[in-house]
């Protein structure tokens, strides 16, 4: 074991020595079994540098981590040091310019709030304890999707350490290859110590969930399609068979249920929302909850109703180009009432608008070219329902391979691969040159790495 009696930092260095180790190197996700050489709790981008250089000085690799919600795909982390950020949570927020500095351990529900405070907003994703900045290293697919794309198409500014162990900040005119690839190409190019972000004049929407039974099954699925097709750009919306579990983060009255979800949000008055929704209350019926209400825009990442406390997760994603009957009938097959399926979800979120168009200077994840986009997960409460959740994954990706588009979304991708399996060709050819030039040996590790060969 690396001797770390030389590596000096404000925050904590943990190691397998420590009474308190296997707490120490836990990630949100607690499926990942994470047994770096130490975990390193940083407390400031000065500790970063201090450990990176360390690593660099004894031959060792670092991985950056705010929450660990992506962590199955890392691995076990041998000869690494896990650089964990979620002690550093300073937030500044500039009304007047409409943009916000995070460091990197702020949690999204937390940057909603700080944001609201000026009637502004970020753009949230379902989990409101996900790390902002893994978030959006990954793309960022938010509630407010459709109109304003993805969250890594409006960071301004990214603070970090690069490989070496220096300090820098990257924008559209400094480092602007590094900065164009930590923009929805993962974050396997430097350790992010803070973002520099827009944030957006929504102060309020009209937002929230329709609960139905589960057996409302695969015509429900088509209703909401027939109508998702039929939206704005400003109304971004999921459907979701879902059993929740019997935990106290879940309301009393779903508990166990097997339930067909309709989420969405509207950016507008709440009498324009209800006019959007309608015809889904119209065509589906009675709910067991309706949850929809003008909510302020920090309420977003809440609508789910995730777990806000780390659990096991076993998931994956598919993008899909495009959802005829059959595919309808496929996935409900798979997923809906009557499929036997131990998932605790299985989700299409609609895409199209803006997640549809190139950003302008957008980063590596400009767009998606999908209709939608799938996501399931499953909790693996013991190693027979884990291979449970493995095998049914397996058999949904290949009921709907018929449907499936090209490549997949960073966030979804919850299996070991290269990026390669997730973003196009072209996109990897610049961001294998990248990785070349600012890490050559290699030592930043990330989820999906970047397969880099010679050069």
């Amino acid at each position: 074991m690396s001797d770390f009696t030389g590596l000096k930092i404000t925050g904590r260095i943990a190691t397998p020595s420590d009474p308190d180790w296997d707490e120490a190197r836990l990630a949100w996700n607690l499926i990942a079994d994470q047994r770096p050489e130490a975990v390193a709790f940083a407390e400031s981008a000065d500790d970063v540098a201090e450990v990176v250089r360390f690593a660099a000085e004894n031959d060792l690799r670092v991985a950056g981590q705010g929450t660990g919600h992506g962590a199955a795909p890392l691995g076990p982390l041998e000869g690494t040091i896990l650089i964990k950020t979620e002690r550093m949570r300073g937030i500044e927020i500039d009304p007047s310019s409409r943009t916000a500095r995070i460091e990197a351990g702020v949690l999204s529900a937390e940057l909603g709030a700080a944001a609201g405070e000026h009637r502004l907003s970020a753009l949230p994703g379902s989990s409101p304890d996900v790390g902002t900045v893994g978030y959006t290293l990954g793309g960022g697919m938010s509630w407010l999707a459709r109109a304003h794309g993805f969250a890594c198409n409006h960071v301004r500014g990214i603070e970090l350490v690069t490989a070496d162990g220096e300090a820098r900040t990257v924008d559209s005119e400094n480092d602007p290859d590094l900065f164009w690839a930590l923009r929805g190409g993962g974050g396997g190019y430097a350790i992010v110590t803070a973002l520099q972000l827009e944030l957006l004049p929504v102060a309020d929407l009209y937002a929230g969930a329709l609960v139905f039974p589960a057996a409302v099954g695969g015509e429900a699925v088509r209703i909401y399609r027939d109508w998702a097709a039929s939206l704005p750009d400003e109304v971004t919306s999921i459907v979701r068979f879902v059993t929740p579990p019997p935990i106290p983060d879940v309301p009393e009255p779903i508990r166990g249920v097997p339930l067909l979800t309709i989420g969405a949000a509207c950016i507008g008055d709440q009498s324009n929302g209800e006019a959007t929704i309608a015809p889904l209350r119209a065509s589906l019926g009675e709910t067991i909850m309706d949850t929809f209400a003008q909510m302020p825009a920090a309420g977003l990442s809440h609508i789910h109703m995730d777990p806000e406390n780390p659990v096991p997760g076993i998931g994956g994603g598919v993008t899909i180009a495009a959802l005829p009957d059959e595919a309808v009938d496929a996935f409900t097959a798979a997923t809906g009432p009557d499929s036997g399926s131990p998932l605790l979800l299985s989700e299409l979120r609609h895409l199209g608008g803006a997640v549809g168009r190139p950003a302008e200077n957008g980063g590596a994840l400009s767009h998606l070219d999908a209709d939608f986009v799938m996501y399931s997960v499953g909790m693996p409460m013991t190693s027979e329902l884990g291979e449970a959740i493995h095998g049914h994954l397996r058999h949904l990706e290949e009921a709907m391979s018929p449907w499936a588009a090209d490549g997949g979304y960073f966030n979804f991708t919850e299996r070991p691969c290269d990026v390669d399996a997730i973003l196009p060709a072209e996109v990897c050819s610049r961001l294998a040159e990248i990785k070349r030039a600012y890490d050559p040996e290699d030592r930043i590790v990330a989820n999906h790495a970047v397969a880099i060969g010679p050069a």
